[in-house]
């Protein structure tokens, strides 16, 4: 009687964790492809994200260049002037 008590106290616990589990095994596949999707896009993001600074860098250029057109053109309309 004792022996039974034990294997209910011990098996039934493996049982319920194994049923538990069960369903998360069965996931591993789709998760792992949901880990690699989200990889893809963190590089694909991170290339946009260099894009970005490339682009803020080549703005900031530009910028530089229209402030010194402007600055040239006001010295030309004054000696006109």
């Amino acid at each position: 009687m004792l022996i039974w008590i034990v294997l209910a106290v011990v098996l039934l616990p493996l049982v319920a964790l194994a049923l538990a589990v069960r369903p998360v095994l069965a996931r591993l596949p789709r998760l792992r492809r949901a880990a690699v999707a989200l990889q893809r896009r963190a590089a694909e993001a991170e290339t946009l994200r260099e894009s970005a600074e490339a682009l803020q860098a080549r703005a900031e250029g530009v910028q530089r260049q229209l402030d010194t057109a402007q600055q040239r053109l006001a010295v030309i309309k004054a000696k006109r002037g």
